[in-house]
């Protein structure tokens, strides 16, 4: 245990609850993940108080002394949330809670500030600091540190672990197992050999919480600096294959006769690190997650030739559509993640085959604005050891890059506009509606990315004047 320890607070908005609570005789502590990051010198925009009395009226107070908007209370579970400024706040009475073994909703009653600290997923979020500076009605005073679970050496420790037996917490809670390892890969900490253990044990608990949830903590892990360490926990514990089953699949070497090929699994780790190395796009490094998601499907030893995994890039982007609905993920990255896992491939064909102008205007074209994204991903996707093979690899991602640029300042295929559109077809050539003017429009994209003529009106409208019957002729 390490209360006593005093820190110096200077969050505009904590001093001033602080002072209301001094006006009310109320005693108030700020607790969890402001009180965590508060340690480790972090920045935080989120205020959990924790007050001893009426946490309602206490919330009122500080709406109309503070100004604060979007008030919302939940009288059951006597908690209110407001923003002040950019600051989000939520004032809770202290409480104990307990939870139907089949719900996550908890039936709440008072309690002391040592049981509201006990009832919180960690020990490192299970710490309190005082907001009162008059210490005659209250325990705590302002800055003073409350830590009945010795959150703090958990801390310094890097140990993530539970104010009360881990089987408890996750029963109560089962998300508390995703959260586990996400504060484990956000800090670079390790489990507990207790809490690991009962996620282990526990994890089809995750079963009764909402699929929404779930994701949401699936994708703040992918958020974090080193992805691979919370995903690697979840392969460990088990957890993937209920989260993400395909993933789970992933593991596994096989040799043939002198051929081998790399554990699919640990290479797309690195992948996806490798990727959070260079973007925050967190949907790009789901693609680095999911792009050989159809390899262990695809695997084959062909004599004379080795392990083959042809057609995992189109069957893996057939399957994002399912994945999304099953994961609740939003529908608007579908066709992102779906295009990139299709195309992650092409670049190096492209390379190995010839880069032809045409073969580039026509991945400029299928890839658009995220042309960038895809390089990045199979930049990343190069993991081998054998640095000749990388210089290889990389030398010929040079090339296809540097010409696409050249390619695309004349070209502008990236932001592919049809140069002559369908109502202006109709009126040049007499036609109606139908499919012959689709087919007129696809005959000039063939002549544009074939490089027949350039992207522009004026080539677009001679072409079709000079081919209009020998298109539609050959259709």
């Amino acid at each position: 245990m390490t209360d006593g320890k005093r820190f110096e607070i200077d969050e505009p908005t904590l001093v001033k609850i602080g002072a209301l609570a001094d006006d009310l005789r109320i005693e108030a502590c700020v607790v969890g993940g402001y009180v965590r990051d508060l340690i480790l010198g972090l920045e935080s925009k989120d205020l959990d108080i924790v007050v001893m009395g009426d946490p309602i009226k206490f919330a009122g107070e500080i709406s109309r002394k503070l100004d604060a908007s979007g008030i919302v209370v939940f009288e059951r579970f006597r908690t209110a949330q407001m923003t002040i400024g950019e600051t989000k706040v939520e004032v809770v009475g202290a409480r104990k809670e307990k939870y139907d073994p089949e719900s996550r909703k908890p039936v709440v009653t008072a309690g002391t500030l040592e049981e509201d600290l006990s009832r919180r997923d960690f020990t490192i979020n299970a710490m309190a600091v005082g907001l009162n500076r008059f210490a005659d009605y209250h325990e705590t005073s302002f800055g003073q540190l409350v830590d009945p679970f010795d959150g703090m050496t958990a801390l310094s420790e890097r140990i993530i672990d539970t104010p009360l037996d881990p089987s408890e917490t996750f029963s109560e809670d089962p998300l508390r197992i995703m959260r586990a390892i996400r504060f484990s890969s956000r800090f670079d900490a390790s489990l507990s050999p207790r809490v690991r253990d009962s996620i282990t044990g526990m994890k089809d608990r995750l079963s009764i919480v909402s699929q929404e949830r779930i994701t949401d903590e699936f994708m703040k892990v992918l958020a974090v600096a080193r992805p691979s360490l919370g995903l690697k926990l979840m392969q460990e514990t088990g957890v993937m294959k209920i989260v993400f089953p395909e993933i789970s699949e992933m593991p596994g070497v096989e040799q043939r006769q002198d051929h081998h090929h790399k554990d699919v699994f640990l290479h797309t780790m690195n992948v996806v690190d490798n990727l959070a190395g260079v973007s925050d796009n967190v949907w790009l490094r789901f693609t680095g997650l999911v792009h050989d998601i159809a390899k262990p499907e695809t695997k084959k030893f062909i004599d004379g030739v080795g392990w083959t995994f042809h057609g995992h890039d189109e069957i893996g982007a057939r399957k994002m559509k399912r994945i999304f609905q099953r994961m609740k993920l939003p529908m608007e990255n579908l066709q992102y993640v779906e295009k990139l896992v299709r195309l992650h491939l092409r670049p190096m064909a492209l390379a190995v085959d010839g880069v032809t102008d045409s073969a580039v205007r026509r991945l400029l074209f299928e890839s658009g604005e995220d042309f960038d994204d895809l390089m990045k991903l199979c930049r990343a996707d190069i993991t081998s050891k054998n640095r000749n093979l990388v210089a290889e690899y990389t030398s010929n991602y040079d090339l296809v890059y540097a010409r696409a640029r050249e390619i695309e300042e004349k070209d502008r295929i990236k932001s592919w506009k049809p140069p002559v559109n369908g109502d202006e077809i109709m009126g040049l050539f007499k036609i109606k509606p139908g499919k012959d003017v689709g087919v007129l429009k696809k005959a000039v994209e063939t002549a544009v990315l074939d490089g027949v003529i350039p992207n522009d009106h004026e080539s677009a409208v001679a072409f079709l004047k000079a081919h209009f019957a020998e298109i539609l002729f050959e259709k």
